[in-house]
């Protein structure tokens, strides 16, 4: 593998994770928010990633192909809204009861140093192979 290759891999993967850090933002301030445009509450959202190969080649298909990563979709969560008994709320029902948006602050900042994790990472591959690639230069001089 050439050091180009390995800083395409880890260039998808920060990529990948930025858009999941934007999602994370987004369900975070979204928290409280009991109404959206398409009606009801705000529905936790989540990144769907998968393996990406790279441009196809002759040598790609000899060796073992190396992957890198991509965000193939973006998909709302299915658990069931949060019913806060609030009578006084504008967005309350006959009941009194509102019902809250599915996230979970909690899950949300796991989520968030997860991603922030994995990001760290992948700067710390491209920082390596920065590195091997400059020794290599030095070696040849």
């Amino acid at each position: 593998m050439d050091f180009f290759t390995a800083f395409n891999i880890s260039a998808s993967a920060l990529s990948a994770q930025r858009t999941r850090m934007n999602i994370i933002s987004s369900n975070i301030a979204n928290i409280n928010s009991t109404e959206t445009p398409e009606g009801g509450p705000y529905r936790r959202k989540d990144v769907v990633f998968s393996e990406r190969s790279p441009e196809s080649s002759f040598s790609d298909i000899l060796r073992e192909k190396v992957k890198g990563v991509e965000v193939v979709g973006i998909v709302e969560d299915p658990r069931p809204f949060k019913s806060v008994y609030d009578p006084y709320h504008p967005n309350a029902d006959k009941n009194g009861y509102v019902q809250y948006p599915n996230v979970n602050m909690i899950e949300e900042m796991v989520n968030l140093l997860s991603a922030k994790r994995s990001y760290e990472a992948n700067v710390s591959v491209i920082k390596a192979s920065k590195s091997m690639a400059n020794k290599a230069l030095e070696i040849g001089r």
